[in-house]
């Protein structure tokens, strides 16, 4: 059967929570690319890393995202800079800034240029830090 349906674009496709997107977009019959800068890795969730992934540009300001928007009707982006535990960045702070908002700003921009309707940022609960004061 093939689908008329515009494929969704999610970034950090080889991730924690990208890679349990892409797993049920896929069991739903949703187009999909499903792109990351890593190969897939294994998780306890996951029993097989995602196939068919897309090499992604840097998450970056000045990154060209248009060939892979091109068509796409939703933009799923769970790529981020997370998890460095031995940063070796001059300004840590600056490189998670230009990364984390400076190319997801740049993504958004390309996607609503491009014609996409939705943009959904995902992140995990960890964002928040290690615990929860009560």
């Amino acid at each position: 059967m093939v689908s008329k349906q515009a494929p969704v674009l999610v970034t950090g496709a080889s991730g924690f929570v990208g890679q349990a997107l892409c797993a049920r977009l896929r069991a739903e019959g949703v187009p999909l690319r499903a792109l990351s800068r890593q190969p897939a890795r294994q998780t306890s969730r996951q029993t097989s890393p995602a196939s068919g992934l897309i090499q992604s540009p840097a998450l970056a300001a000045d990154s060209d995202w248009r060939t892979l928007l091109a068509g796409c009707a939703s933009v799923v982006h769970c790529a981020a800079r997370v998890h460095v535990m031995a940063d070796t960045a001059t300004d840590a702070l600056a490189t998670y800034r230009a990364v984390n908002t400076a190319g997801t700003l740049a993504l958004a921009r390309q996607a609503a240029a491009a014609g996409v309707k939705r943009f959904i940022l995902l992140s995990t609960i960890k964002v928040h830090g290690e615990a929860t004061a009560p």
